[in-house]
């Protein structure tokens, strides 16, 4: 993405602001163990607005009596050559301030005091209160030294709102960019899963597909996966968030996989599952042939104008079908729905929002009322049957798990399924076996 449309976010966000201050800190760095750092990832919101990638940085925007007379002001590590012998480049504010577009820069050292001077005279405060506790004392104590000057004249701001507000619903919506990078992501991600697929045999180990799945993201130029991989074969599948990935795969199990790479900040979210020996039981076939209708079911109703929910409705309602019709449950569809009772096979919603995080911003609601679906919108579509072991299933059945997920864009007619990797039962045994 080009710095003007960072700027454009920011002018976007003056104008929703109207007037006040905006403070948006990027995440800290995380110590791992002793003086080793977890892989540094910046915060969602500061990266949407700035493109900027490094740690110890602050956005403040000051609104004016329009966005173009708005400031943005980057606060950020200050230049230091000895520091990126170690630890690798570092714009510096003036460098910053030319390549990212802001209309001013300053050291990070100075926040504190520059922070105090623009917060004087304004009248509110927009800001992620409750998000991060060292961060809260920190504007606290900037108010609190703001008032401490009010018989000199100072004005200190008299509230506060959550900028998360405005900024979530700006990132609900995708711009031509954005899309362009999540239809890169969902591209490396069906890859890695088509090599799994082709990678898996009896006697190998969840976390060997697992590396074929890490090779794959990393060798297309990922910088990571977006989340952590769950390799869940046999019983484990029936494990939702399973990511121990450390067991033998075996002949006659399904192996299920939920994993997506993260692109230039944009995640890619798939799920696929596959017998390991490249065959289908009768009773595997059964159950992903209803998870797969419930699917389609679900992004049929993926359209502007569409309920957020309807998607999910439709989807619950083939699955519990499916619950009858394999006598897992009784009664009718509507019986079922109404008392819970295929919860205990499915037992999880149908999607969720994609984007600069797994499950990005955007409120569900508006008024109380399921928001209906508009173009640039996307998400992800995951229906799946879930059938532990018990005494009243039939042996058939036992322990198998199915998911079934693909990242879905909204568009001005209807919908466009990004992710590509094989999912029909023919397709699937048809790679596997090649």
């Amino acid at each position: 993405m080009n710095t003007q449309t960072y700027a454009d976010r920011r002018k976007r966000l003056l104008a929703k602001m109207r007037h006040g201050i905006a403070v948006i800190p990027t995440a800290p760095e995380r110590t791992r163990n002793s003086d080793s750092h977890h892989s540094y990832r910046h915060d969602s919101h500061f990266y949407y607005l700035t493109g900027f990638t490094e740690p110890e940085a602050v956005l403040v925007l000051v609104a004016g009596a329009s966005p173009e007379a708005g400031q943005s002001i980057l606060f950020c590590r200050d230049k230091d050559q000895e520091r990126e012998i170690w630890d690798g480049f570092r714009y510096g504010p003036e460098a910053a301030r030319n390549h990212f577009g802001f209309d001013a820069a300053f050291s990070i050292k100075s926040l504190d005091d520059k922070l105090a001077e623009l917060f004087a005279g304004q009248p509110t405060v927009h800001y992620s209160m409750g998000h991060d506790a060292t961060w809260d004392e920190r504007i606290v104590a900037t108010l609190n030294r703001v008032r401490a000057n009010v018989r000199s004249g100072a004005h200190a701001p008299d509230s506060i709102q959550d900028v998360r507000v405005a900024l979530d619903e700006m990132r609900l919506f995708k711009d031509a960019s954005e899309i362009t990078e999540m239809r890169r992501a969902a591209d490396i991600s069906s890859g890695a899963h088509r090599r799994a697929m082709q990678a898996t045999a009896a006697g190998k180990f969840e976390y060997e597909i697992e590396a074929e799945i890490l090779h794959e993201f990393r060798r297309h130029g990922a910088q990571s996966p977006a989340y952590t991989s769950i390799v869940a074969g046999g019983a484990n599948a029936c494990i939702l968030h399973y990511i121990e990935n450390n067991q033998e795969l075996k002949s006659g199990d399904l192996l299920l996989i939920d994993a997506g790479c993260e692109l230039n900040s944009y995640a890619a979210d798939i799920t696929r599952t596959f017998p390991v020996n490249g065959k289908f039981t009768a009773a595997q076939r059964d159950v992903y042939e209803i998870v797969l209708g419930a699917q389609t079911a679900a992004i049929a109703q993926i359209k502007p104008g569409s309920s957020w929910n309807a998607p999910h409705e439709a989807a619950l309602r083939v699955l519990t079908q499916g619950m009858i019709d394999l006598e897992l449950i009784t009664g009718s569809v509507d019986s079922a729905i109404e008392s819970g009772a295929y919860r205990r096979f499915y037992m999880h919603r149908t999607g969720h929002w994609l984007g600069l995080d797994v499950h990005d911003a955007g409120e569900y609601k508006i008024d109380g009322e399921w928001r209906p679906l508009q173009a640039g919108m996307t998400l992800t579509v995951e229906p799946g049957l879930y059938i532990s072991a018990a005494d009243d299933i039939p042996e058939a059945l036992r322990n198998i798990g199915v998911r079934i997920e693909d990242d879905v864009l909204v568009t001005a007619t209807g919908n466009d399924v990004i992710t590509t990797a094989p999912k029909s039962v023919s397709d699937i045994e048809a790679l596997m076996s090649a």
